[in-house]
This record gives C-alpha cells, structure tokens and sequence, in this order.
C-alpha cells in the first residue's frame, strides 16, 4: 500500500451503489425504480419482488454498504487520510442525486467515486457513469455549482479485492467432508449477462466474445485458484459459472446457469462443490436467493455437499484497497509517476473510460469519462 497520504485534488469519496428496500413496503416502489421506462405493469412487479418478501422485504445490500461505509471511514482516519466519505444509490435511498447535493453543499469540488462493481461491463460501471451525469444535470438545473467527478479504476484484481475471497474459498473447502474435500469442485459465480453487451464491455480495441466481462472474472477465477492451490497443495478443478439472469427467453445469456452446472458436476461424479460469488461485492439479495436458496436445495436435491464461501464484504483489507486505489489516483491527477497495484496477466484498468466503453443502444451523457460533458 502506498505510503504517501496525500488525495489532492481529491476533497471527498463517494460510495455509490445499487441500493435495495428495507421494508416489504419498499419493495414494489424500489423496482419500480428498477425498471424505469420499460413498462412493466405493477403486478408483474410484485411477482419478481417476491423474492424480496421471502425476506421479509428487505434487501441486505443497504446494511452491508453501511458497513462499507464504516470501514473506509475507519481505514482513512486510522491511516490519516483526511477524506471525508459519503454514500449514494442508484435505486433507492439515500439517492446519488441527493448525496451530490449534500457535497456541494459541504463544499466539496472535486469528487472521487467508487462504485460496488468491480468489473467492466453497462450495468457495473457505464449505466453508474449515466447516473452521474443525470444527478449532475438535475444540480445544473438547480443552478448549483458543479464538482468534477472522476470514477476509482476497476478493482477486479487489486489484491485486496482477492485475498478476502481466497480465504473464504479456503474455509469453505475446510468446511467440506473430509473425505469429498480434496475432489471437490470451485463453481466461480457471477452475474449473466447478455452476450451482446460482454461482448462489448471494455474499450473497444477489447471487444469480442465475452470482452471484458468475461475476461476479467477468468483472470479472478484463475488467481483464486492458483492461490488456493500453492496454499492447500490441491488442484482444484473450477469453472466460471453465471446467475440471476432476468431477460426475455429468446436472448441469449451468458452460461452455464449455477443450477445447471450443478446437475452438469453432479453426473461427472464430482463429490462436492464450493460456490465462489466472486462477481459480488457483497452477499446483498442475488447471493442470499440465488445461491443460498436456490442453488442450496438444488445441491441437496441432488444430494451434493456444497459450500458457499464469502464476499469480500467490508473486509479491512478491501477497505485498505479503495485507500491505495484513491491515492494511486490522486497521484496521477498530479501528475506523479505511478505503479498500480494489481495481480495478473490483465494489468491494471484504464483511470478514464474511453469513448465506446461498455456501450449500450440507448447512449445517454455519461460522467467520468474521455466523452463526459462534465469534464
């Protein structure tokens, strides 16, 4: 970690997040925010947020930022690293276009944004790059003055975004039968998505099949496993695995679906499976359902010992890592040389997304980027 505390031009950090409902209340209304502009009746609605309901409405994702939330605060004032932080959502509350209104009016002017995304890809950092560009026009609008906004560098394969989960695959082999531990099965999970918009994730020197989605949850797959097996002396067989798809039938996804791979794995004869979600930040709603729900009574349907091994979640060691990645930043916004922080064949990501980045049909103006109109 970088030894110099100094974050100018940088005066604060914004967490920003996806958000979910704290009640069964929220619940309709938060996906309606969701969906926004798709037309989606309110009873169709109400059907998808069951999943919500079995939780008695609340989505764990707000608490665990909070807890994020904590821990940087505590890393920074513990390092010395007088930055004040603060939290935003895309979909519910505390809402991002707010939160920039409180740093205005805090007087802040040069604002650093991490996003609970790791990776490349429309939903995990240019849709969050549109939403900046909309709370900024809404603050435009009001005729506030506007801060400039510059977005943290994918943290896929900072090392304290790894070591947190090469330890939880390790206790979740650990936590296996003795006797299937050995021949178990590392399912490395992520979120589907459609093949149209991983192909065309990253720059666009970079697209192809899969982009950089795919690419950069390989590399992590691959770093765990390597990890774990220089650290247990076992060769783990592993895939890279998808979840939670929610698109219309005829479009096609990435696979295979956790499910299906389990019941794959299970006729190959493996005799155990840990489940890596290592396109998660943290274990909010499409871990709890998708993986602990559904995933579970699939593996003991099929009568298959599985594990799930934990997210990274507000780990101090990802928290010393958003440290490192704003100082790495702010040193080159002074025009310092520097040395990135990252494992892997990949290398460290670019600091500004280039035009054509993670595109979708529908562009919109998007913050933090070579085409931002708030540059």
């Amino acid at each position: 970690m970088r030894d110099a505390l100094d974050a100018t031009p940088y005066d604060a950090l914004l967490l920003l997040s996806f958000g979910g409902p704290e009640g069964p209340d929220d619940v309709v209304p938060f996906l309606e925010n969701v969906t926004r502009g798709r037309g989606i009746p309110k009873e169709r609605l109400k059907e998808v947020g069951q999943h919500y309901f079995l939780f008695g409405g609340v989505s764990p994702i707000n608490d665990q930022n909070r807890a994020l939330l904590d821990a940087l605060r505590k890393d920074f004032a513990d390092h010395g690293l007088g930055l004040p932080v603060y939290w935003g959502n895309r979909n519910w509350a505390p809402y991002l276009t707010d939160t920039l209104r409180e740093m205005v009016a805090d007087g802040h002017r040069r604002v650093l944004v991490l996003a609970t995304s790791a990776y490349a890809s429309y939903s995990g950092c240019r849709q969050y790059r549109e939403n900046l560009a909309e709370s900024l026009a809404t603050l435009e609008a009001e005729g506030l003055e506007l801060p400039r906004i510059d977005k943290l560098r994918h943290y896929f394969n900072h090392p304290g975004f790894l070591e947190p989960m090469i330890d939880g695959v390790i206790a979740s082999l650990a936590e296996l039968p003795e006797d299937v531990r050995d021949g178990a099965h590392i399912a490395f999970s992520t979120h589907s998505i459609p093949n149209a918009s991983a192909d065309t994730s990253g720059p666009v020197e970079g697209h192809g099949e899969g982009g950089a989605y795919v690419a950069q949850h390989l590399e992590v797959s691959r770093l765990i496993a390597d990890a774990v097996q220089e650290r247990t002396g076992v060769d783990h067989p592993w895939r890279l695995v998808y979840q939670s798809r929610s698109g219309a039938p005829h479009i096609p996804w990435l696979e295979p679906d956790i499910c299906d791979h389990l019941e794959e794995r299970h006729a190959s004869g493996v005799p155990a499976v840990v489940i890596a979600p290592i396109g998660f930040v943290s274990d909010h709603m499409e871990v709890l359902y998708d993986l602990d729900t559904e995933a579970k009574a699939k593996a003991e349907e099929l009568g298959l010992p599985m594990r799930r091994s934990a997210t990274v979640g507000d780990d101090p060691r990802f928290a010393a890592a958003v440290r490192d990645l704003v100082l790495e930043r702010a040193a080159v916004e002074r025009g310092q040389e520097v040395t990135p922080c990252a494992l892997g064949a990949l290398g460290a990501g670019h600091d500004v997304c280039p035009v054509g980045c993670c595109p979708t049909r529908a562009a919109k103006p998007a913050a933090a980027g070579v085409d931002s109109p708030y540059a």
